[in-house]
Protein backbone atom coordinates (compact mmCIF):
# COMPACT_ATOMS: atom_id res chain seq x y z
CA UNK A 1 0.00 0.00 0.00
CA UNK A 2 1.36 3.42 -0.97
CA UNK A 3 2.27 5.74 1.90
CA UNK A 4 0.15 8.80 2.57
CA UNK A 5 0.58 11.99 4.58
CA UNK A 6 -2.09 13.86 6.45
CA UNK A 7 -2.22 17.65 6.61
CA UNK A 8 -4.70 20.45 7.24
CA UNK A 9 -5.88 23.67 5.65
CA UNK A 10 -8.46 26.34 6.44
CA UNK A 11 -11.97 25.80 5.13
CA UNK A 12 -14.81 28.29 5.24
CA UNK A 13 -16.10 26.86 8.53
CA UNK A 14 -12.93 25.63 10.18
CA UNK A 15 -9.93 23.38 9.79
CA UNK A 16 -10.16 20.64 7.17
CA UNK A 17 -8.11 17.44 7.30
CA UNK A 18 -6.66 16.34 3.97
CA UNK A 19 -4.45 13.53 2.74
CA UNK A 20 -1.99 13.05 -0.11
CA UNK A 21 -0.90 9.74 -1.61
CA UNK A 22 2.08 9.32 -3.92
CA UNK A 23 4.04 12.12 -5.50
CA UNK A 24 7.21 10.25 -6.43
CA UNK A 25 8.28 8.38 -9.56
CA UNK A 26 7.27 11.20 -11.91
CA UNK A 27 3.47 11.17 -11.74
CA UNK A 28 1.64 12.08 -14.93
CA UNK A 29 -1.48 13.59 -13.36
CA UNK A 30 -3.32 14.52 -10.16
CA UNK A 31 -6.58 12.96 -8.98
CA UNK A 32 -8.77 14.76 -6.46
CA UNK A 33 -11.29 12.60 -4.58
CA UNK A 34 -14.58 13.88 -3.12
CA UNK A 35 -15.98 11.32 -0.67
CA UNK A 36 -19.61 10.54 0.09
CA UNK A 37 -22.05 11.35 2.88
CA UNK A 38 -21.18 10.30 6.42
CA UNK A 39 -17.80 8.80 5.54
CA UNK A 40 -14.21 10.03 5.28
CA UNK A 41 -11.10 9.91 3.11
CA UNK A 42 -9.59 7.05 5.09
CA UNK A 43 -12.02 4.70 3.33
CA UNK A 44 -10.30 5.43 -0.01
CA UNK A 45 -6.87 3.93 0.70
CA UNK A 46 -7.31 1.12 -1.83
CA UNK A 47 -8.63 3.47 -4.51
CA UNK A 48 -5.76 5.89 -3.97
CA UNK A 49 -3.23 3.06 -4.07
CA UNK A 50 -4.56 1.88 -7.45
CA UNK A 51 -4.60 5.40 -8.86
CA UNK A 52 -1.02 6.02 -7.74
CA UNK A 53 0.09 2.76 -9.37
CA UNK A 54 -1.38 4.13 -12.61
CA UNK A 55 0.56 7.38 -12.49
CA UNK A 56 -1.41 9.68 -10.20
CA UNK A 57 -0.71 11.79 -7.18
CA UNK A 58 -3.93 11.71 -5.15
CA UNK A 59 -5.38 14.43 -2.92
CA UNK A 60 -8.55 14.16 -0.83
CA UNK A 61 -10.18 16.01 2.07
CA UNK A 62 -12.72 15.21 4.76
CA UNK A 63 -15.60 17.56 3.95
CA UNK A 64 -16.86 19.90 6.65
CA UNK A 65 -18.64 17.94 9.38
CA UNK A 66 -17.09 14.66 8.25
CA UNK A 67 -14.21 12.46 9.40
CA UNK A 68 -11.55 14.46 11.17
CA UNK A 69 -12.56 17.87 9.82
CA UNK A 70 -14.21 20.63 11.85
CA UNK A 71 -17.93 21.18 12.03
CA UNK A 72 -21.04 19.63 13.52
CA UNK A 73 -21.22 16.01 12.35
CA UNK A 74 -22.74 15.60 8.87
CA UNK A 75 -24.18 19.10 8.92
CA UNK A 76 -23.77 20.75 5.51
CA UNK A 77 -25.83 23.88 5.06
CA UNK A 78 -24.60 24.92 1.61
CA UNK A 79 -22.80 22.72 -0.90
CA UNK A 80 -21.52 25.79 -2.72
CA UNK A 81 -19.27 26.28 0.32
CA UNK A 82 -18.11 22.66 0.14
CA UNK A 83 -17.21 23.20 -3.52
CA UNK A 84 -15.22 26.27 -2.50
CA UNK A 85 -13.42 24.21 0.18
CA UNK A 86 -12.59 21.61 -2.46
CA UNK A 87 -11.14 24.34 -4.65
CA UNK A 88 -8.67 25.02 -1.83
CA UNK A 89 -7.55 21.40 -2.08
CA UNK A 90 -7.20 21.77 -5.84
CA UNK A 91 -5.04 24.86 -5.42
CA UNK A 92 -2.76 23.05 -2.99
CA UNK A 93 -2.47 20.08 -5.35
CA UNK A 94 -1.45 22.37 -8.21
CA UNK A 95 1.16 24.07 -6.02
CA UNK A 96 2.71 20.72 -5.14
CA UNK A 97 2.37 19.22 -8.63
CA UNK A 98 2.79 22.18 -11.00
CA UNK A 99 1.85 21.63 -14.60
CA UNK A 100 0.14 18.26 -14.12
CA UNK A 101 -3.42 17.80 -15.43
CA UNK A 102 -6.03 17.44 -12.68
CA UNK A 103 -8.84 14.86 -12.68
CA UNK A 104 -11.74 15.00 -10.20
CA UNK A 105 -13.48 11.86 -8.91
CA UNK A 106 -16.61 12.10 -6.78
CA UNK A 107 -18.63 9.32 -5.13
CA UNK A 108 -22.29 9.61 -4.08
CA UNK A 109 -22.70 12.96 -2.27
CA UNK A 110 -19.16 13.57 -3.45
CA UNK A 111 -20.54 13.12 -6.97
CA UNK A 112 -22.89 16.04 -6.34
CA UNK A 113 -19.93 18.10 -5.10
CA UNK A 114 -17.76 17.06 -8.05
CA UNK A 115 -20.48 17.76 -10.63
CA UNK A 116 -21.07 21.23 -9.25
CA UNK A 117 -17.31 21.79 -9.04
CA UNK A 118 -17.02 20.93 -12.73
CA UNK A 119 -19.75 23.43 -13.55
CA UNK A 120 -17.89 26.15 -11.64
CA UNK A 121 -14.26 25.24 -12.38
CA UNK A 122 -14.47 22.73 -15.23
CA UNK A 123 -12.14 24.71 -17.45
CA UNK A 124 -9.28 23.80 -15.13
CA UNK A 125 -9.99 20.05 -15.12
CA UNK A 126 -8.67 17.35 -17.43
CA UNK A 127 -11.55 14.94 -16.71
CA UNK A 128 -14.39 14.14 -14.31
CA UNK A 129 -15.42 10.76 -12.88
CA UNK A 130 -18.84 10.46 -11.21
CA UNK A 131 -19.36 7.26 -9.21
CA UNK A 132 -22.95 6.59 -8.08
CA UNK A 133 -23.55 10.36 -7.96
CA UNK A 134 -26.41 12.18 -6.25
CA UNK A 135 -27.57 14.12 -9.29
CA UNK A 136 -30.82 14.23 -11.23
CA UNK A 137 -33.36 13.08 -8.67
CA UNK A 138 -32.69 11.51 -5.28
CA UNK A 139 -36.06 10.32 -4.01
CA UNK A 140 -34.73 9.42 -0.55
CA UNK A 141 -34.22 13.09 0.29
CA UNK A 142 -37.70 13.97 -0.89
CA UNK A 143 -39.22 11.19 1.22
CA UNK A 144 -37.27 12.04 4.37
CA UNK A 145 -38.00 15.76 4.10
CA UNK A 146 -41.68 14.91 3.86
CA UNK A 147 -41.62 13.39 7.35
CA UNK A 148 -42.29 15.45 10.45
CA UNK A 149 -39.44 13.69 12.26
CA UNK A 150 -36.52 12.12 10.41
CA UNK A 151 -36.10 8.59 11.81
CA UNK A 152 -32.91 7.67 13.65
CA UNK A 153 -32.36 4.64 11.46
CA UNK A 154 -28.78 3.70 10.57
CA UNK A 155 -27.83 2.96 7.01
CA UNK A 156 -28.22 -0.70 6.07
CA UNK A 157 -24.58 -1.76 5.46
CA UNK A 158 -25.64 -4.55 3.11
CA UNK A 159 -26.64 -1.90 0.56
CA UNK A 160 -23.01 -0.80 0.19
CA UNK A 161 -21.55 -3.93 -1.39
CA UNK A 162 -22.14 -7.60 -2.00
CA UNK A 163 -19.03 -8.22 0.11
CA UNK A 164 -20.20 -8.63 3.75
CA UNK A 165 -16.79 -7.56 5.05
CA UNK A 166 -17.35 -4.07 3.62
CA UNK A 167 -20.51 -3.55 5.66
CA UNK A 168 -18.92 -4.96 8.80
CA UNK A 169 -15.94 -2.62 8.53
CA UNK A 170 -18.22 0.33 7.81
CA UNK A 171 -20.38 -0.39 10.86
CA UNK A 172 -17.31 -0.59 13.12
CA UNK A 173 -15.65 2.58 11.79
CA UNK A 174 -15.72 5.32 14.46
CA UNK A 175 -15.16 8.08 11.88
CA UNK A 176 -18.28 7.08 9.94
CA UNK A 177 -21.52 8.76 10.97
CA UNK A 178 -24.07 6.17 12.13
CA UNK A 179 -26.86 8.52 13.16
CA UNK A 180 -29.83 10.05 11.32
CA UNK A 181 -29.78 12.53 8.46
CA UNK A 182 -30.03 16.16 9.46
CA UNK A 183 -32.82 18.12 7.87
CA UNK A 184 -30.58 21.05 6.92
CA UNK A 185 -28.20 18.69 5.10
CA UNK A 186 -31.02 17.07 3.16
CA UNK A 187 -32.33 20.50 2.20
CA UNK A 188 -28.83 21.50 1.07
CA UNK A 189 -28.57 18.33 -1.02
CA UNK A 190 -31.86 19.17 -2.71
CA UNK A 191 -30.65 22.70 -3.48
CA UNK A 192 -27.36 21.28 -4.77
CA UNK A 193 -29.14 18.90 -7.12
CA UNK A 194 -31.28 21.80 -8.37
CA UNK A 195 -28.21 23.99 -8.90
CA UNK A 196 -26.65 21.29 -11.07
CA UNK A 197 -29.88 20.89 -13.05
CA UNK A 198 -30.00 24.64 -13.62
CA UNK A 199 -26.30 24.89 -14.43
CA UNK A 200 -24.46 24.29 -17.69
CA UNK A 201 -23.52 21.03 -19.35
CA UNK A 202 -19.84 20.11 -19.26
CA UNK A 203 -19.19 20.65 -22.95
CA UNK A 204 -16.01 18.89 -24.08
CA UNK A 205 -14.81 17.97 -20.56
CA UNK A 206 -14.29 14.17 -20.57
CA UNK A 207 -16.88 12.62 -18.25
CA UNK A 208 -17.07 9.02 -17.01
CA UNK A 209 -20.24 7.94 -15.20
CA UNK A 210 -20.14 4.63 -13.30
CA UNK A 211 -23.13 3.21 -11.43
CA UNK A 212 -24.34 -0.08 -10.03
CA UNK A 213 -27.63 -1.29 -11.43
CA UNK A 214 -28.56 -2.67 -7.99
CA UNK A 215 -27.77 0.56 -6.15
CA UNK A 216 -30.54 0.90 -3.55
CA UNK A 217 -29.13 4.04 -1.92
CA UNK A 218 -28.81 6.20 -5.04
CA UNK A 219 -30.88 4.38 -7.68
CA UNK A 220 -29.45 4.54 -11.16
CA UNK A 221 -32.72 5.73 -12.70
CA UNK A 222 -32.74 8.93 -10.66
CA UNK A 223 -29.10 9.75 -11.38
CA UNK A 224 -29.42 9.19 -15.12
CA UNK A 225 -31.37 12.38 -15.75
CA UNK A 226 -28.69 14.44 -14.02
CA UNK A 227 -25.91 12.78 -15.95
CA UNK A 228 -27.75 13.33 -19.24
CA UNK A 229 -27.92 17.02 -18.43
CA UNK A 230 -24.21 17.21 -17.61
CA UNK A 231 -22.78 15.08 -20.41
CA UNK A 232 -21.11 16.72 -23.35
CA UNK A 233 -19.21 15.52 -26.39
CA UNK A 234 -16.76 13.25 -24.53
CA UNK A 235 -18.91 10.99 -22.39
CA UNK A 236 -18.40 7.38 -21.28
CA UNK A 237 -20.94 5.32 -19.32
CA UNK A 238 -20.19 2.14 -17.40
CA UNK A 239 -22.89 0.33 -15.45
CA UNK A 240 -22.54 -2.91 -13.50
CA UNK A 241 -25.54 -5.29 -13.45
CA UNK A 242 -25.23 -6.50 -9.83
CA UNK A 243 -23.26 -3.59 -8.45
CA UNK A 244 -24.48 -1.88 -5.29
CA UNK A 245 -23.62 1.60 -4.05
CA UNK A 246 -19.87 1.47 -3.34
CA UNK A 247 -18.45 0.22 -6.60
CA UNK A 248 -14.85 0.61 -5.42
CA UNK A 249 -15.65 -1.82 -2.60
CA UNK A 250 -17.63 -4.29 -4.70
CA UNK A 251 -16.73 -7.88 -5.55
CA UNK A 252 -15.70 -6.72 -9.04
CA UNK A 253 -13.77 -3.67 -7.78
CA UNK A 254 -10.73 -4.64 -9.87
CA UNK A 255 -12.84 -4.26 -13.02
CA UNK A 256 -14.27 -0.94 -11.80
CA UNK A 257 -10.81 0.44 -11.01
CA UNK A 258 -9.52 -0.73 -14.40
CA UNK A 259 -12.39 1.07 -16.15
CA UNK A 260 -11.63 4.26 -14.23
CA UNK A 261 -7.86 4.19 -14.74
CA UNK A 262 -8.27 3.40 -18.45
CA UNK A 263 -10.58 6.38 -18.84
CA UNK A 264 -8.24 8.70 -16.94
CA UNK A 265 -5.24 7.53 -18.95
CA UNK A 266 -7.07 8.28 -22.20
CA UNK A 267 -8.25 11.69 -21.03
CA UNK A 268 -4.81 12.70 -19.81
CA UNK A 269 -3.13 11.46 -23.00
CA UNK A 270 -5.60 13.44 -25.10
CA UNK A 271 -4.39 16.66 -23.47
Amino acid sequence: MVDSREWTYAGLEGELVARTWGGGDRPTHVVLIAHGYGEHIGRYEDVADALVRHGATVFAVDHVGHGKSAGERVLVEDFEDVVTDLHGLDERARQESPGLPVVLLGHSMGGLIAARYAQRYGGSLAALVLASPVVGRWSAAEELLGLEVIPDTPLDPTTLSRDPAVGEKYSADPLVWHGPFKRATLEAIQRGVESIANGPSLGDLPLLWIHGEDDQLVPIEGAQAGVEHLRGSRFVEKTYPEGRHELFNELNSDKVIADVTDFIRGAVAAR
